[in-house]
C-alpha cells in the first residue's frame, strides 16, 4: 500500500511538476521596466473601490477654533482647566447623521435624536445634525428644545442650504409657544 501512494506522488511530481518559490518561474527574466502584466493590474484596486460610497457628501475636516490653543498638551493652558475632553472624529459624525436619517425616515425619532446626539459629540458645531435634532423635537413635541437646536443652525450657517426652513419652523414654534398660555401651579 505504501508502494502505491509514493509512487502516485512521484506520478503527480513528474505530471504537474515541483512547486517553485513565488517570484521563480522557468521563463527567461523579463526587463524591468516592462508595462504592469494583467495579473499586476488585477490586483490594484479599482477606481470605484478607492471612491466613498458618500462622495457627495462633503466632510468639514477642519479643527474647533482655537484647537491648539485649548489642547490639554498646549504648555498655556493647565490640564485641570481642560475638563472632559471629546474626540475630534468627523467622520464618525458624518456617519451618526446618515444613521440618524435613516431613523429619521423611518419615524422613529428617539433613536434618530440619540445618533444626531453622538454626531454632535464628535463633531460639536454639525450644523445638520442641530437641525435635523430640532426636527425630532418638534416631532417629539418638545418645542422648546427644537428651538434651540434651530437657532443652533442658524448661528452655526445663517445661510446655509435648510436656513429658510429653520427660520420657517422658528417663526412657527414660537408662534404656537405665545399663544398656549404658560401652566403656572394653583395655590
Amino acid at each position: 500500500m505504501r508502494w502505491l501512494i509514493v509512487s502516485l506522488a512521484l506520478c503527480w511530481v513528474v505530471r504537474f511538476g515541483v512547486a517553485q518559490p513565488q517570484g521563480q518561474s522557468d521563463s527567461p527574466p523579463q526587463s524591468q521596466s516592462s508595462a504592469p502584466t494583467d495579473a499586476d493590474k488585477s490586483r490594484e484596486p479599482s477606481a470605484a473601490a478607492r471612491e466613498s460610497s458618500s462622495r457627495d457628501t462633503r466632510i468639514d475636516l477642519s479643527p474647533p477654533k482655537d484647537d491648539a490653543k485649548e489642547h490639554p498638551n498646549s504648555p498655556d493652558v493647565h490640564p485641570a482647566a481642560v475638563g472632559e475632553m471629546h474626540p475630534w472624529s468627523p467622520y464618525r459624525a458624518v456617519k451618526d447623521d446618515e444613521v440618524g436619517d435613516f431613523y429619521l425616515k423611518q419615524k422613529n425619532y428617539k433613536a434618530a435624536l440619540a445618533r444626531y446626539q453622538d454626531a454632535l459629540d464628535y463633531k460639536p458645531n454639525d450644523a445638520i445634525a442641530n437641525f435635523r435634532m430640532a426636527q425630532c423635537y418638534e416631532k417629539l413635541s418638545q418645542p422648546d428644545q427644537a428651538i434651540v437646536h434651530y437657532q443652533e443652525y442658524l448661528k452655526i450657517l445663517p445661510e446655509g442650504p435648510l436656513s429658510k426652513q429653520a427660520k420657517k419652523a422658528l417663526e412657527k414654534l414660537e408662534a404656537s409657544e405665545k399663544q398656549t398660555p404658560s401652566k403656572t401651579p394653583p395655590k
